[in-house]
């Protein structure tokens, strides 16, 4: 029997995005897929980056991360997002990455593609919640098969109990203010499980 895929795909642009993103690859491998670390292209003008010392040294240090494709969706049984909230919803950046899966999605490619979301943002009500559910519209548009965490562990509550998928604050200073690792290794692996069971090779 061959392993089930997953592609971890994130944006990130000061590195929180990216540590969630890496605790989930950790966890999907753990829990026996076949797993690909993809980061969404970084679009921004680089004098905007400039402007911001993190965001330029983030992207210096993470260069070496493949840039997601179509053909990684294609390859994966099932998704796993990672992106902050711009205003309540995805950032630029992932917007064009996802208006560029239309060949995919017009040829049944993404059917019953199993994913699940986490985000981030600096401040507790920052729009969240609102960002996951934003993704999960353009994947019910896939056809695909949304996996949020509910409350299925305790680690959820533990994590700051967003039942969409999870979520942490970020201070100025790019510290979590949440204890999530073990909340996103729990929805990488129920991620894993669920597309095991619908994509059984």
């Amino acid at each position: 029997m061959s392993l089930t895929n997953i592609a971890v795909v994130y944006y990130s642009s000061t590195g929180t995005n990216y540590k969630l993103a890496k605790w989930a690859e950790e966890a999907a491998k753990e829990a026996g897929a076949e797993v690909k670390l993809v980061r969404v292209a970084e679009t921004a003008p680089e004098e905007a980056i400039a402007q911001n010392p993190a965001w330029k040294q983030h992207l210096e240090e993470t260069k070496d991360v493949p840039v997601a494709s179509n053909d990684d969706l294609e390859w994966a049984d099932g998704f796993i997002f990672s992106v902050p909230t711009r205003f309540g919803n995805v950032p630029a950046q992932v917007k064009s990455f996802l208006d560029a899966t239309g060949g995919l999605w017009f040829n049944g490619k993404l059917v019953n593609k199993v994913v699940s979301a986490m985000s981030s943002a600096q401040n507790p009500h920052g729009g969240q919640e609102q960002t996951i559910t934003n993704l999960y519209t353009t994947m019910f548009h896939w056809g695909a098969i949304v996996a949020a965490p509910g409350y299925s562990d305790q680690s959820v509550f533990a994590g700051g109990g967003n039942p969409y998928g999870t979520s942490v604050t970020v201070d100025q200073d790019g510290n979590m203010q949440e204890d999530v690792e073990a909340a996103v290794k729990h929805q990488a692996k129920r991620t894993v499980d669920i597309a095991s069971r619908i994509h059984s090779k």
